[in-house]
């Protein structure tokens, strides 16, 4: 017993395994998985900018709730608003609103939420209507008469609220990553043991070229893998593709190719095929599940794990499925995360490369 605490106690990494990973796992889970919301970006358009319309938006933003992020002028601007994604509720108060309560007793507020994720939709449009029915019952507060404000909710891209516009694009991002990663992260180890890598040492091919050769099957592959899931997606859980499904193949194709390049990074950081295999389960499973808006909002965790859910590469290609297949988006409304992913698919595949030199020089 004392020799196996010593033991414990000089390895690092057994360490880290006992009291890091419980500590980390528990940070990360009680922050993420929370059905509450926090700090959603909304938008007003107010055609009557009266003392009552302005009681209710403050009454909104300073809930803790939602965070006023543009203030709209005309109902053109609704469409392009919601396209940019950084807005999931948009609240139009009609003309005359004081006046009309004042009048009629009644008044309709309408409520528009980007229903591509359909849980948030819901908790969005739930919060609101909570905040107005009490913003209400203030009103009436000493009145006979009272006055009520109806909210009008409209689920954009979404009308149905079908899970599986929510699921399925997190679902393509989750089986491309663990499959093509999977699969090339064991590739090159592969070749370590049962020792064919000194066949390609001596040969003339250039690192560059090995790893080309390793990928390119895999790509293809994948590829076929990802035309399969769209069809699935399309014809039987029957989500649409409103935008192109070329630019859709194309982006697929793209973060096959990211997630190929990270397995080639992690099959030449190792030495077993086991070791290979934990690791990609480990590093892209959870993460894409957990920090990648898959399931759980980004906009609900704590500013730290934002910054850490950028780096996630399902994350940008969750948003370029759904802004392609939900909300009809071209490359005018993707491009920002197709540059992402390309960035980081550059940055995978010249670190593998220099990786594979030292290897070579070794």
């Amino acid at each position: 017993m004392i020799k196996e605490f010593r033991h414990i106690l000089r390895d690092y990494r057994t360490l880290l395994v006992l009291f890091g990973m419980p500590v980390a796992q528990m940070l990360i889970f009680g922050f993420v998985i929370t059905n509450e919301i926090k700090d959603a970006n909304i938008a007003i358009l107010d055609y009557s900018n009266d003392n009552i319309t302005r009681k209710i938006t403050q009454k909104l933003v300073s809930s803790g709730y939602f965070r006023l992020t543009r203030v709209l002028h005309s109902d053109a601007e609704i469409e392009d608003c919601f396209k940019s994604g950084r807005v999931k509720e948009v609240i139009v108060f009609g003309p005359q609103f004081a006046q009309s309560l004042e009048r009629d007793r009644i008044v309709n507020v309408q409520l528009l939420a980007d229903a591509s994720d359909a849980n948030q939709a819901n908790l969005i449009t739930s919060y609101t209507t909570a905040i107005l029915t009490g913003f209400s019952g203030e009103l009436n507060s000493g009145i006979t008469l009272p006055m009520q404000i109806v909210p009008e909710v409209r689920m954009l891209y979404n009308e149905e609220l079908k899970g599986a516009f929510m699921f399925v694009p997190g679902t393509m991002a989750m089986i491309l990553m663990l499959i093509s990663a999977l699969m090339t992260s064991i590739s090159i180890v592969r070749e370590k043991e049962t020792g064919t890598m000194e066949v390609l040492l001596v040969s003339p091919l250039k690192p560059r070229q090995i790893i080309l050769g390793k990928v390119l099957p895999y790509v293809l592959l994948s590829f076929l893998n990802a035309i399969v899931i769209v069809l699935l997606s399309i014809f039987v859980f029957q989500v649409p593709v409103r935008g192109s499904i070329l630019l859709l193949l194309a982006e697929c194709f793209l973060f096959i190719t990211l997630a190929l390049s990270l397995g080639i990074f992690i099959s030449t950081n190792t030495n077993s095929q086991q070791t290979a295999m934990f690791i990609s389960m480990l590093a892209l499973l959870l993460p894409t599940i957990l920090l990648s808006g898959f399931i759980f909002p980004v906009e609900n965790m704590p500013l730290v794990l934002q910054w850490l859910c950028q780096a996630m590469p399902p994350k940008w290609f969750i948003t370029i499925i759904k802004g392609i297949m939900l909300k009809g988006l071209g490359i005018g409304g993707v491009w920002k995360e197709t540059l992402v992913l390309t960035g980081m698919t550059l940055f995978f595949i010249i670190l593998s490369i220099k990786r594979f030199k030292i290897r070579l020089e070794a």
